[in-house]
């Protein structure tokens, strides 16, 4: 009797499509014709970047704007719209268009990567992902241009216009305007100001925006995981802007610039961390509250279902309303008038703690392999937790570390991608729980 051929799980599907997407990346990356004259790829670098787009973060060994080509910048692009949207909503946007129908399998692997429910929207959920991610980023893309045109003419302007525009919305971070981001444009609230926008909505998720639109932003009528997203994300938005005008008030990177100028300055630094990795204020010139304070948010990054990456709004969501109500002895996790089930809770805790052990043992190990000046606990770890949120906010150490601490951020870029709780499920073996319960014990905690 042959033996039963083994299905590749929702979670294998998921995790194994972008790593395809990443190894096909790096392949045209590592094409001669890919590298601009006088600058050379090594396939570690060329693995890295695909990576790095693939995975929407943005951290980079290469300036990407002299480093590559023209046919190199289009790759890197394609990377990022394609990791950006999700491996399974392109795989779904073939099918249709060639005009099949998704098995149940497909279905329920797209639901999971965009973060949807039901089932029967799966083809309006999929139009609407597409369409509204091409409108919000031609929409964007047109605003960049007035600024950009003027400064690098019709041709370069409308392509830094678009490239921007769809690493902004894709929450991805790479940009073509040299090593220096867009310190150029820090004070300039049209390009800043986009840029955020741009962040915001592909931060919040496919879903949640449809949700939005189909209730005509009536907020009573939203679903409870919308109304979580949006009031945390604003608060995630809202208390660290005013948190960075008060910190950096009187560093020297502030001075020139008026209360406004501050708190443009103060809301791109909010805002980029959750996860892109654009930047108008250098970050190593940040004080060291600013700096734990980006990795704070750097950690907490995007909403489920969305362009980010990171431990997850929502999951810090359940976290803290879960720690409030055990503290007030309450049994049931209550939200308004809808209750959370303990399971969720748990999974959110299962998620932290994952999430922390790979940074922590990530920074460990890239500390004990690199022995420069320049690559220290601090810059470590904040590269550590830049890639493990897909954020692609660096303090300068990325082009100079060695090939084993490449390796380690792209282990952590891709887990951070994919998701800690796709990439465990993808990884472990299905087994049934045992008949036999043991009896209940307990242990001292707190």
């Amino acid at each position: 009797m042959k033996g039963k051929k083994k299905k590749i799980s929702i979670w294998q599907t998921l995790a194994l499509g972008y790593l395809t997407v990443i190894l096909v990346g790096s392949a045209l990356l590592i094409l001669p014709f890919a590298t601009a004259e006088g600058e050379s790829t090594d396939y570690i670098g060329a693995l890295f970047t695909a990576t790095s787009a693939t995975c929407v973060t943005g951290l980079t060994p290469y300036v990407a704007g002299t480093h590559w080509t023209l046919y190199g910048q289009i790759v890197i692009l394609a990377l990022i719209q394609l990791g950006g949207l999700g491996f399974m909503t392109f795989v779904s946007s073939i099918i249709m268009l060639l005009g099949r129908g998704m098995g149940i399998g497909s279905r329920r692997t797209l639901m999971t990567s965009v973060g949807g429910e039901k089932f029967s929207d799966i083809r309006s959920l999929v139009k609407r992902i597409i369409i509204g991610s091409f409108i919000f980023e031609v929409l964007g893309a047109a605003v960049l241009c007035t600024r950009f045109v003027p400064d690098y003419g019709w041709g370069q302007g409308i392509y830094y216009g678009i490239f921007h525009s769809v690493s902004a919305f894709c929450n991805a971070g790479f940009d073509l305007l040299g090593s220096v981001s867009l310190v150029k444009y820090s004070t300039d609230p049209v390009v800043s100001l986009t840029i955020c926008a741009l962040i915001i909505i592909g931060g919040l998720g496919f879903c949640v925006w449809g949700d939005v639109i189909l209730c005509r932003f009536r907020f009573k009528k939203f679903q409870l995981n919308t109304k979580v997203i949006l009031i945390t994300s604003g608060l995630l938005l809202f208390v660290p802007t005013f948190m960075f005008l008060g910190f950096e008030w009187n560093n020297p990177t502030y001075e020139g610039y008026n209360f406004w100028q501050k708190l443009l300055l103060s809301f791109f630094s909010a805002t980029t961390p959750r996860t892109a990795g654009f930047y108008t204020t250098d970050p190593a010139s940040l004080s060291d509250s600013g700096y734990l304070l980006t990795v704070i948010l750097m950690f907490i990054g995007g909403s489920s279902g969305s362009t980010a990456g990171g431990l997850k709004v929502g999951t810090f969501a359940v976290i803290i309303m879960g720690m409030v109500n055990v503290f007030r002895g309450r049994r049931d996790i209550n939200i308004g008038k809808k209750r959370v089930e303990y399971s969720v809770l748990s999974q959110a805790l299962a998620i932290l703690a994952a999430c922390l052990m790979f940074v922590l043992i990530a920074t460990l190990a890239i500390c004990a392999i690199e022995h420069t000046e320049v690559a220290n606990f601090k810059t470590v770890l904040y590269e550590c937790v830049s890639a493990m949120g897909t954020v692609g906010l660096s303090m300068g150490i990325t082009p100079s570390l060695t090939i084993a601490s490449d390796i380690i951020l792209i282990v952590l870029m891709y887990a951070g991608r994919v998701g800690i709780l796709t990439l465990a499920l993808a990884l472990a073996k299905k087994r049934k729980d045992p008949d036999t319960r043991y009896p209940v014990d307990t242990l001292l905690i707190g």
